[in-house]
C-alpha cells in the first residue's frame, strides 16, 4: 500500500506520481530483475535456485505466526535458499534490509517482510492467503516470470486501516478500550468541568457549546500531534526489541504512580496538574468568561486548551506511548498507521464531548472531586501497569482479542472494588 507522509503539502502530488511511475517501472522490469544473479542463481547441477530474504522481529506477532511457514519452505521446495534475518537484536540485519529494500525502489515499512526475485512484501495474513501467495510467486520466479497467480482467498481490506482478517480484529478492539480509558483523563476532566462551571453560571448555552467544542477539537488536536511524534520515533527507530523494553518499563513507571496517588494523592512523586499551575488556569478560563467579542473569547479557549494539554500528558503520557508501539509492530504501512491514530484519537474526544453536552443540557456547575480524580487515577494505572508488563514479557499477546478483553476487565473490576470502598468519603 503506498503511504502518503502527512505535511507535504502541494509537493506531495508529484512525489505520489514519481513512486507510481518507480512502482510501474518496477513491474514492467519484473522479469529482468528476476534473472540477474542476486535473486537467482545456477548450481553445479544447472539447477536454477531463488534467494528468499525474510526480515523479522521476536516481537512482532505477525513474523512468530510467518515464522514457521517460511522456514519450511526450503524443505519443501529445495531450490529456494533462506536467508532468514532478526532485526530487533542485530543493527547489520537492519543496515541489510535498508539496503535491500532501497535496492527494489522500497523502503522500510515495518516486519514480517519477503524480499525476492527483485519484489518486497511486506505482512502476514496466514498460510491459506499470504504463504500461498508467496509460494506461487516464487515458482513463478524460478520458472522465470515475477507475478503471482491469484488465489482464492480474498482478504478483508478497509479503507486508510489495511488488510485486517478474524486474528487482527484485536487491534480495533485494543484502539478502542485504550483510547476509550485514556479518554477518562482526570487532568482533561479537570480542566474541563472547571471551565464549564464557570459558563453555567451565565446560562448561556450556545457560549458553553462553543467553548466546550472549541476546547474539545483543540485538545483532540494537540492530542494527535503528540501521538504522532511518538509514532514517528517509533518508525525511526524500527523493530528493535530494546524499544519495546524501555517502553514497556516506562509503562509500568506511569502506572505505578497513577496507582500510588490513587492510596496518597499528590503526594511524592505524581502526574496530575501542579497546584502551582492551577491559578493560572483560573485565570485564563476567567478571560473566557470576560471576553466581549467572539474572537478573543475562541482565541483564549483555545490557549487554555494547548496550555493545559501540556498538563493532561502527564496524566496519561504512557498510553499514547504504548499505542504507537504496538502500531509500529503490528501495521506495516505507514499511511495506515496514522489512520489508526485518527481513529484513537476521535474515540479520545468522545467522552469530552459528552461531558459538554450534558453540562449545556443541564446548565451544571459540578466539579471534579477528589475521589473522582483517584479513582480515575486508579483506572488508567492499573491499565497501564498491564500493558507495560504485557510490553516487557509477552509483548506477542497484545495479539490476542482474548487478552485485550481481559485488560478492560482488569482495570474495571479494580475501579469498582476501589470505589464499592471508597463510597462515603
Amino acid at each position: 500500500m503506498l503511504a502518503i507522509p502527512a505535511g507535504f503539502g502541494q509537493a506531495s502530488r508529484w512525489i505520489v506520481t514519481v513512486l507510481l511511475l518507480l512502482a510501474a517501472a518496477l513491474m514492467a522490469s519484473g522479469a529482468g530483475l528476476a534473472a540477474t544473479p542476486g535473486w537467482i542463481e545456477r548450481g553445479s547441477d544447472g539447477e536454477a535456485r531463488v534467494h528468499l530474504y525474510f526480515f523479522w522481529s521476536e516481537t512482532c506477532p505477525h513474523c512468530l505466526e510467518a515464522h514457521p511457514f517460511i522456514e519450511a519452505i526450503p524443505v519443501e521446495r529445495p531450490w529456494v535458499k533462506l536467508h532468514a534475518l532478526e532485526v530487533s537484536r542485530n543493527r547489520d540485519n537492519v543496515r541489510r534490509f535498508e539496503e535491500m529494500a532501497g535496492a527494489v525502489g522500497g523502503r522500510i515499512e515495518g516486519v514480517p517482510t519477503v524480499i525476492f526475485c527483485g519484489r518486497m512484501e511486506v505482512g502476514w495474513q496466514d498460510a491459506a492467503t499470504t504463504g500461498a501467495a508467496l509460494l506461487e510467486a516464487l515458482d513463478a520466479c524460478r520458472a522465470g516470470g515475477n507475478e503471482p497467480v491469484p488465489t482464492g482467498a480474498v482478504p478483508i481490506t478497509l479503507p486508510f486501516f489495511g488488510t485486517l482478517d478474524s486474528a487482527e480484529l484485536s487491534l480495533p478492539l485494543f484502539t478502542v478500550i485504550l483510547a476509550g480509558l485514556d479518554a477518562f483523563n482526570p487532568c482533561a476532566f479537570f480542566v474541563l468541568l472547571f471551565l464549564l462551571s464557570l459558563l453555567a453560571r451565565q446560562k448561556d448555552r450556545r457560549r458553553m457549546l462553543l467553548v466546550g467544542g472549541i476546547f474539545v477539537a483543540t485538545s483532540g488536536l494537540m492530542y494527535f500531534a503528540f501521538m504522532a511524534a511518538w509514532l514517528n520515533v517509533f518508525q525511526l527507530l524500527g523493530a528493535l526489541g530494546g524499544i519495546t523494553l524501555a517502553a514497556g518499563l516506562l509503562a509500568m513507571f506511569v502506572g505505578v504512580i497513577n496507582i500510588k496517588d490513587f492510596f496518597a494523592f499528590e503526594k511524592g512523586i505524581t502526574l496530575s496538574i501542579p497546584h502551582a499551575a492551577k491559578p493560572g488556569i483560573y485565570r485564563r478560563a476567567r478571560v473566557i468568561l470576560q471576553s466581549g467579542n467572539s474572537a478573543a473569547m475562541l482565541g483564549a479557549t483555545v490557549f487554555l486548551a494547548i496550555v493545559a494539554n501540556f498538563y493532561e500528558l502527564l496524566c496519561t503520557a504512557g498510553f499514547p506511548m504504548v499505542y504507537t508501539r504496538i502500531l509500529t509492530l503490528s501495521v506495516a504501512s505507514p499511511g495506515a498507521r496514522y489512520a489508526w491514530l485518527a481513529l484513537y484519537n476521535a474515540i479520545y474526544i468522545v467522552p469530552l464531548l459528552l461531558i459538554v453536552l450534558a453540562f449545556v443540557g443541564a446548565l451544571s456547575t459540578h466539579k471534579l472531586s477528589e475521589r473522582e480524580g483517584r479513582l480515575l487515577k486508579l483506572m488508567s494505572g492499573v491499565m497501564m501497569l498491564q500493558l507495560g508488563l504485557l510490553l516487557t514479557f509477552f509483548p506477542a499477546w497484545l495479539n490476542d482479542l482474548r487478552v485485550t478483553a481481559g485488560l478492560l476487565v482488569g482495570a474495571l473490576a479494580a475501579t469498582g472494588i476501589a470505589w464499592h470502598l471508597t463510597r462515603g468519603q
